[in-house]
């Protein structure tokens, strides 16, 4: 009798890929070794086709061997191909495990995380010691008799007789194969137990080692002196290591002003020099925060939103103007200083810094120690780069060094809201993209790497696959350099290092492990990167183009899309489905445009990175050639500046969302019920074009139809009251698309989408009322796409950071820019106004640009509001600004008193404060006052007594806050309001 072939090591469910024997060779009692086989090949690379293939007798004769493959074969490949079976996931739950385990125990009890380690720790070690035991009590005394070894059979004689060819036996062979090739059926089903003992054991040490890594840090956090000093806000002199690139925080804007910037400075301090004069040795991370008190150039005073990286604000020595103002600016990582600081606790616990230190900007900083030489030559790399584009224009100029080098200190805080909006701001964070362009040039594509018709410079240069890994890992190490160790940079330089390995080593290439052994790497080197958003954005997006996007693009494919347009709308799909939870959480809104403008900047991502990397390695060298290549990466990088651009001037853009974990939940849930949806839709193109048709009329919500729809604006409307929150934007109309601004609000975004569904687009005149932040800040959103004739403003020209912010917008655009002074009358159509306010400069005050003193009877900002009184089609309204008493008043007594008579409409002084004059509003006695406030702002606007003053005069009251945007419409005794 013959016996059944055994498989080879690991049997069927090792590799699916064995080609079962013939049988012919069952019959023969041989068993094959293929040369295909990659169970023969302990390697990993398979054996060659000029490898001999061996034969084994089952009786126990020698091995023949067959004749040797015909010399006409072809060379063997370096690595052949192999066909790419499931996704190896075997070390994502270790990875996800040491992920949780490293978030908790940041700031979790010191005992609690020592308990957990040590347990999980013996747990593991139980589970791997109960295997090798099971795996040395052999096999059981049913199969002992089996184990025994068989006498040795003499050959058997040939026999003469002919044989008939064998009828296959129809019934399915069930084999008994062991871990091993061979053995007893028990041994075979423990080999599924076996394994899951090993992953959880894996995932076991691994919860252990990250639980005592983040343990460790949180140690390091509350070790040493400065805990306790913080805890008392003690003054201290302290020698400190600068750890990261300076950079700036953007103004913001506190009620009607911006608070000043500070320069923020990861470090870590080396010593400790109380106010005794005990000195200490320590290495304790801080952030420190120096107030510089001056405003950044270029930029508004604020932005609705704190920041940082202003325009012109760089880190590098690059000489831009605020380089050149603020010394610390220039600072470079590994750089010491000696500070005298007031400590602080940190806010957020468990984070990366121990203690907050605050430093007053004196003389600037004091350097005791210079930085080491890697430093200074990527800080020479950087400060080329960005010479190399001072003569681009202002996108380019600001965007190129971002993209290159993740140096966003020229990006203006408009350009930044508008890569915000179109959630493209992964382009300013050096991310893999970056690193994968590198590699790609290098080694081509990375499934070609290891065949022998591999692409890239390196086969073009004679470099063998070990060169090429070792060179590759070079330039990802001074790509981090350069870049400095920003989550997405370490989590793209850890994948790409343990990609070179594979390449390196011949092993099987696969992506998703390298991500998996990427993120537990770095969770057990750097712990707060585990809490790090940036970091979860990377790995999401990451995963989602590895597991997500080829199955996608191979479903559009199959709907006959063409590949390269499949790939690029599946990647940018897959990213933001899976990323677009996280940033609502951040950002409370969801971007509707986030994908056509990925799809659209990804066209020239690539020459830009090129282009600017070619730039960034020669501007040491030959400066003129790295203007010229900074000169061509300025188009695709002026490109992508215009995508952005234009996406976020979209009004339906973007959706609010709640920013909570709630809301973050409701938005994935969503998404996984619109890509349901979406597999289904695929199959109905006309179906499809419909959605996508009432899509593109929501992101674009032209005027005419939203005024079917929503019924705003109204008809005929004359007044509008924009819903800026803690601020005021208001329009007159003056024609059909026209109008006068007064105001622009705080926010750039609010005020152009205010504007946009008004049907604005052509501004006779703008009224700017005073400087502070919360009328002027949102001039951009104003200027935005609309032609406008001219700019006027109040003579009192403070503060004079904002004043300089209005005048650069103003210039920028070639706008004029004019005082406003009272008895001034204007008329654009229908619409006519007068100037009550504020009084006419004292004679010889000086040139209109230059800035004047306070007139008489006003004693700030406020008080020097412009104030005006509007007729439109007998329509009455008296705008009064932030005039606070002492101004209304003084209004009283002027020459402009006899024109204040009964209104329709009042647009309420200083957003309903309770700094009212009485006389003023008895003489006025609107018949509608309007209120223009943010929700739960700090400040208590409007004021009750306030409201129930107007009310007691017969007044309707309506506010922003509650009411959202206004529109008055009508007049006389048809006067309407539509609420937005």
């Amino acid at each position: 009798m013959t016996r059944a072939p055994h498989l080879p090591r690991g049997g069927p469910a090792t590799d699916r890929r064995h080609r079962r024997p013939s049988a012919a060779a069952g019959r023969s009692g041989t068993h094959t070794r293929h040369e295909n086989d990659p169970a023969a090949d302990p390697g990993g690379e398979g054996a060659s086709p000029a490898t001999p293939t061996r034969t084994e007798d089952r009786a126990g004769a020698a091995p023949i061997r067959e004749k040797q493959a015909s010399p006409a074969t072809p060379p063997r490949r370096e690595g052949p191909p192999r066909g790419e079976g499931p996704a190896d996931l075997r070390l994502v739950p270790p990875a996800l495990a040491a992920w949780a385990a490293a978030a908790w125990a940041l700031d979790a009890p010191p005992e609690r995380v020592a308990g957990v380690a040590v347990v999980s720790l013996l747990a593991a070690c139980l589970l791997l010691t109960s295997r090798r035991r099971a795996g040395r009590g052999g096999p059981g005394p049913a199969h002992r008799a089996s184990a025994r070894p068989r006498r040795p059979r003499l050959p058997a004689a040939p026999d003469p007789r002919p044989r008939l060819p064998a009828v296959p036996d129809p019934r399915p062979r069930r084999r008994a194969v062991t871990a091993g090739g061979e053995g007893p059926p028990a041994t075979a089903r423990g080999a599924p137990d076996r394994r899951a003992r090993v992953s959880v054991a894996a995932v076991l040490l691994c919860v252990a080692a990250a639980a005592t890594s983040a343990g460790l840090h949180g140690a390091d956090l509350r070790r040493g002196p400065l805990p306790e000093l913080a805890r008392r806000y003690a003054t201290v002199t302290a020698e400190v290591e600068v750890t990261s690139d300076p950079r700036l925080t953007r103004p913001r804007i506190s009620g009607d002003h911006a608070m000043p910037p500070s320069v923020l400075i990861e470090a870590e301090v080396r010593r400790v020099e109380q106010e005794g004069g005990t000195v200490t040795g320590t290495r304790t991370p801080v952030l420190m925060m120096v107030d510089i008190d001056r405003a950044a150039p270029g930029g508004p005073p604020g932005t609705g939103r704190s920041g940082t990286r202003p325009p012109d604000t760089g880190p590098s020595g690059t000489g831009s103007k605020e380089t050149a103002r603020s010394p610390w600016l220039g600072l470079l990582p590994s750089t010491r200083l000696r500070v005298a600081a007031r400590a602080a606790p940190a806010m957020a616990g468990g984070g990366r810094f121990a203690v907050v230190l605050r430093v007053r900007d004196a003389a600037g900083p004091e350097v005791v120690g210079e930085p080491s030489g890697p430093q200074r030559f990527a800080g020479r790399l950087r400060a080329g780069l960005r010479e190399a584009t001072d003569g681009l224009p202002q996108d380019a100029r600001a965007l190129l060094p971002g993209l290159v080098v993740g140096d966003t200190s020229r990006i203006t805080p408009e350009l930044d809201e508008a890569f915000r909006a179109t959630d493209l701001t992964h382009t300013l964070a050096v991310s893999g993209s970056n690193l994968t362009i590198l590699l790609v040039l290098l080694i081509g594509p990375y499934g070609l790497a290891q065949q022998a018709e591999r692409r890239g410079l390196a086969p073009r240069l004679g470099l063998s696959l070990r060169t090429t890994a070792l060179l590759g890992g070079g330039l990802t190490l001074g790509f981090v350099l350069v870049c400095r160790p920003d989550p997405s940079v370490l989590r793209a330089a850890a994948c790409g290092a343990v990609a070179l390995l594979a390449l390196a080593t011949g092993r099987r290439r696969s992506l998703i492990p390298a991500l998996a052994t990427a993120v537990l790497l770095l969770v057990l080197y750097d712990p707060p990167l585990a809490r790090g958003y940036g970091f979860l954005l990377s790995v999401l997006a990451t995963g989602a183009l590895l597991t997500l996007a080829p199955r996608w693009s191979a479903a559009l494919r199959r709907r006959r899309v063409p590949a390269r347009p499949a790939e690029a709308l599946a990647a940018a799909a897959a990213a933001q489905a899976v990323c677009a939870p996280v940033v609502a959480l951040l950002s409370a809104r969801v971007s509707l445009v986030a994908v056509p403008c990925n799809l659209l900047a990804e066209a020239a991502l690539a020459p830009a990175t090129v282009l600017g990397f070619a730039a960034l390695a020669t501007a040491p060298v030959v400066m003129p050639v790295a203007k010229t290549l900074a000169w061509l990466a300025s188009w695709p990088t002026g490109w992508i500046a215009d995508v952005a651009r234009t996406g976020a001037a979209l009004p339906g853009g973007g959706v609010d969302w709640p920013a909570d974990w709630t809301g973050a939940l409701l938005l994935a849930l969503a998404t996984v019920a619109v890509v349901l949806a979406g597999r289904r839709l695929l199959g109905h193109p006309w179906l499809c074009g419909a959605c996508g048709v009432l899509l593109l009329l929501a992101v674009l919500r032209p005027p005419p139809l939203t005024r079917v729809i929503t019924g705003w604006p109204p008809p005929g409307w004359r007044f509008a009251m924009c819903d800026v929150g803690q601020g005021d934007a208001t329009v007159l109309a003056a024609g059909r698309g026209t109008g006068v601004v007064v105001d622009a609000g705080p926010d750039p975004a609010l005020a152009d989408r205010c504007l946009h569904t008004l049907g604005i687009t052509r501004i006779p005149l703008v009224v700017l009322t005073h400087f502070h932040a919360d009328h002027v800040a949102g001039l951009a959103g104003v200027l935005r796409g609309r032609a406008v004739g001219a700019i006027e403003t109040t003579g009192l020209e403070q503060p004079a950071d904002q004043v300089a912010f209005v005048r650069q917008q103003a210039a920028a655009r070639h706008i004029p820019v004019a005082r406003a002074a009272a008895g001034e009358e204007r008329r654009v159509g229908t619409l006519a106004w007068q100037v009550l306010w504020p009084p006419p400069p004292r004679p010889g005050a000086g040139p209109a640009a230059s800035p004047s003193p306070p007139p008489p009877d006003l004693e700030g900002p406020n008080d020097a509001s412009v104030t005006l009184l509007v007729r439109s089609a007998g329509l009455r309204l008296l705008l009064l600004g932030d005039l606070e008493p002492p101004a209304q008043q003084a209004l009283l007594r002027s020459p402009a008193a006899g024109r204040l008579t009964p209104v329709d409409v009042l647009k309420v002084a200083h957003h309903g404060s309770s700094y009212q004059d009485p006389d003023l509003i008895r003489r006025v006695a609107p018949r509608l006052a309007l209120i223009s406030c943010g929700a739960g702002n700090p400040y208590g606007h409007p004021a009750p007594g306030t409201v129930a003053a107007l009310r007691a005069l017969g007044a309707v009251v309506l506010r922003t806050d509650r009411d959202g945007a206004l529109a008055v419409a009508g007049g006389g005794e048809d006067l309407r309001v539509a609420r937005d």
